[in-house]
């Protein structure tokens, strides 16, 4: 961890992110103009797309059942770790992007890359105020490596768990042409290395936020459609209220119809969660850009 190039993670499983959740980073970072070198977590696979199906096949053919994107077998967490090391001691690292669509391809506008394809490393940008990670590993630690360790700044994401199936099964059918039984494949295949190497990370975050569907989702192989934010509440949970001074009564002063259900949580509308969130960045990151600037000086 470090005072004057702060690290911020944000965890979450696959296909978590809303654009909720990073239009409230966007707007508070323009409001307290920071200036964040961002990363994206798929750019930490070890694989492409095209190698990943390779290796993919290659590990069934050997017996391996549980080898997938969430483990260390399919991830550079070791450069990851590296990565946050550089950063937190002198604001320097090396990162690359991950390109999921032609689109993509297009915008980096280099010769030879697919859709799937990583651009090549390169140095991140000079002077930033901090960094901020945003994926599937953002505070891993397996034998290899301790990610977290270097984090300033913890977040979690996390739907419940039939949310966040439904809400693959629907993309990877619609969006990806995945037949349904292919993706319950790919959620099972999965589940040891999500059991070993997502949900502990959500004991380590100082804040989660967890979308809690107000519809039936008992069934997720039957749903629908995915729940929309505003069929939800949000379970803000933080590990430790006293570390960034949260105010409770402003926040439910500032939040209609929220509650706290704990000593350390409070439930919000589902249509509330962007407030919610740039409140609750406002203060944390403010107080980590205080902390940097004082270091500096």
């Amino acid at each position: 961890m470090s005072q004057k190039h702060p690290i911020v993670a944000l965890a979450r499983p696959s296909g978590a992110l809303t654009p909720v959740v990073m239009d409230s980073f966007q707007h508070v970072f323009r409001r307290k103009k920071i200036n964040p070198a961002v990363v994206e977590g798929e750019s930490f696979h070890r694989f492409s797309r095209t190698k990943m199906k390779i290796e993919l096949e290659k590990a069934a053919k050997n017996g391996n059942q549980h080898f997938s994107h969430f483990g260390p077998e399919a991830n550079l967490f070791a450069e990851l770790e590296e990565l946050f090391r550089c950063y937190s001691e002198n604001g320097t690292g090396q990162r690359r992007h991950y390109l999921h669509s032609q689109a993509d391809v297009d915008e980096a506008g280099i010769e030879g890359l697919l859709p799937g394809d990583f651009t090549p490393w390169e140095a991140l940008p000079e002077k930033s105020d901090l960094l901020f990670y945003q994926g599937l590993h953002g505070c891993v630690v397996s034998e290899d490596a301790d990610v977290a360790r270097y984090v300033d700044l913890k977040l979690g994401i996390v739907p419940i768990i039939n949310m966040e199936w439904i809400q693959k099964i629907h993309r990877d059918t619609s969006q990806r042409g995945y037949s349904e039984e292919a993706v319950i494949d790919t959620i099972l295949r999965r589940m040891h290395d999500y059991v070993h190497y997502l949900i502990p990370q959500f004991q380590r975050t100082d804040i989660n936020f967890q979308l809690v569907p107000a519809v039936d989702t008992s069934d997720p192989f039957y749903a629908k459609k995915v729940p929309a934010v505003d069929e939800c509440v949000i379970v803000i949970r933080f590990s430790n209220p006293e570390k960034f001074g949260i105010d409770f009564p402003f926040l439910l002063s500032k939040i209609s119809n929220s509650w706290m259900s704990r000593r350390n949580s409070i439930v919000v509308p589902g249509g509330k969660m962007g407030l919610a969130m740039e409140l609750i960045l406002t203060l944390t990151l403010g107080q980590l850009m205080d902390a940097s600037q004082s270091s500096q000086s």
